[in-house]
């Protein structure tokens, strides 16, 4: 049997099909159908503005301003669009081999219907010509796109992300006086604490997601190449400029751009996927350390029961969550980049090569959505191991090598002896050897400090020689 034959049919992409559940808030906004009903919210709303005007009777002519019920039923289009709908535009598009004609027709279809809930005087089946009026496919187009990128971030993806980030915060709070020993260069370095470097991503995301939050999202209703042609043609003494803002603006809740070819340029489509993408990436980074330190028992992970670790060696518990995150932000950047980079051009003032790239926006933020799910999902399931995190720290204390030349150089300024090359007395004690707190407590015994800086150093440990890490944690 054919795959092709089964129905319903199967899903290409695994975002449909194996990581449906994970994914399918997004189709609220960022599919086909949910493009579709913008797009009727457009048109429709369009034509409202030209019936009623802006509080000075109609902007055309020829028609009554809307009542209340007839604006009512134009609104329940958008609204009420569902299965039956979608099958309807469908015929209507394979007749048309055009989208946007399709919704016109659609719409057409009923105003036709509109006596029997409104009764044999309603003007809605004669006013057909402002359906579309004076549009062009774009500017319906680039409304719809930005109303659906708009919720889909600020409803399904923004939430997912700040998730992440207050479970981060949560913890680098919670751990923010848990000592852990650093590794520079994948070698022992100056002790940290486990909240400060949780705040360090904690404190890079909340930077990028307010550049999202004050993300513009623009919108142009101007005419075929953005000269406001047509509208004069037909309505000379109407300020055209004036009703195009008033729709973008206060009507659909976006920031006008008053200077278009055919199309919205897309630089705020750019500039928003390079922020996600960044996100990802940040992200990404966070997968890689929190692998790493399980990896090196940092932390523990809690198995899932009943889950298979490994299909073979029945003791791992892999760390998947992570890897899978990893992999489905890399496709998430590889998608968001390359639409950022091509749908800020154009040929001349129109070409199409933008209508098939912003289909794919769902997917970018699709693979994006899946990998916070896995991170959170990851990050939930493992814990610090106090075990190891102590004994890394007391098998390293060649890192208090840093705060004893530090010291023996402040010395040195004050004109205390003995401390002339601290760095290179400090670098033949411990470089290279195995250090206690014997051989530290010594080493400071021989040197010339005062009373109190003697103490001071005597009394650190790899534990506490944590500068002001948990103080840190507050600037997250």
């Amino acid at each position: 049997m054919k795959l092709t034959d089964i129905s319903p049919a199967i899903a290409l992409s695994p975002l449909d099909g194996r990581y449906h559940k994970q994914t399918a808030e997004l189709t609220e906004y960022m599919s086909e159908p949910a493009l579709n009903r913008e797009r009727l919210h457009v048109e429709v709303e369009w034509m409202i503005l030209l019936a009623n005007g802006m509080g000075n009777g109609p902007i055309v002519g020829g028609v009554k301003p809307f009542t209340d019920e007839e604006i009512e039923y134009l609104r329940a289009i958008p609204e009420n669009f569902g299965a039956e709908g979608i099958a309807q535009m469908a015929a209507h598009e394979a007749v048309t081999h055009h989208d946007v004609k399709a919704v016109e027709y659609y719409i057409d279809d009923l105003l036709d219907k509109a006596p029997e809930t409104l009764g044999a005087d309603t003007q809605l089946p004669h006013i057909k010509q402002l359906v579309h009026f004076a549009c062009t496919s774009e500017d319906i187009n680039n409304l719809s796109y930005a109303l659906c990128i708009k919720q889909a971030v600020e409803n399904v993806w923004t939430p997912a992300a700040e998730q992440i980030v207050n479970h981060l915060a949560e913890k680098a709070e919670q751990y923010k006086d848990k000592a852990m020993l650093s590794l520079t260069h994948g070698q022992p370095a100056t002790p940290t604490t486990l909240g400060k470097e949780l705040s360090v991503y904690v404190y890079r995301l909340r930077r990028q997601l307010k550049k999202i939050a004050d993300q513009e999202y623009l919108g142009k209703i101007n005419g075929a190449t953005g000269t406001f042609g047509a509208h004069l043609a037909a309505y000379p003494d109407v300020d055209w400029i004036a009703v195009s803002r008033e729709f973008v603006e206060t009507r659909m809740g976006l920031t006008w751009n008053p200077l278009t070819t055919q199309i919205e340029s897309h630089d705020w489509q750019a500039e928003l996927y390079s922020t996600i993408s960044h996100v990802n990436r940040i992200l990404h980074n966070l997968c890689v350390d929190v692998w790493m330190y399980i990896s090196r028992g940092v932390f523990a992970q809690v198995p899932v029961k009943g889950a298979t670790g490994s299909s073979t060696m029945p003791h791992k518990v892999n760390p998947i969550r992570f890897e899978n995150a990893e992999a489905n932000f890399e496709i998430s950047c590889s998608l968001l980049e390359t639409l950022a980079a091509t749908l800020v051009e154009s040929r001349w003032q129109r070409d199409l090569t933008d209508s098939t790239t912003q289909r794919n926006i769902g997917v970018g933020l699709g693979y994006s959505l899946l990998a916070l799910n896995n991170l959170m999902g990851g990050l939930n399931s493992i814990h610090p191991n106090d075990i190891v995190i102590s004994r890394e720290l007391d098998e390293n204390w060649e890192v208090l090598g840093e705060p004893i030349q530090t010291a023996m150089r402040a010395a040195a300024l004050e004109g205390r002896k003995g401390m002339d090359k601290p760095y290179e007395k400090v670098k033949e004690l411990m470089r290279g050897h195995s250090i206690s707190k014997q051989d530290v407590e010594s080493f400071i015994a021989t040197l010339d400090f005062d009373e109190a800086t003697a103490k001071r150093l005597t009394e650190l440990t790899p534990a506490t020689y944590t500068g002001i890490a948990s103080k840190l944690v507050d600037f997250d």
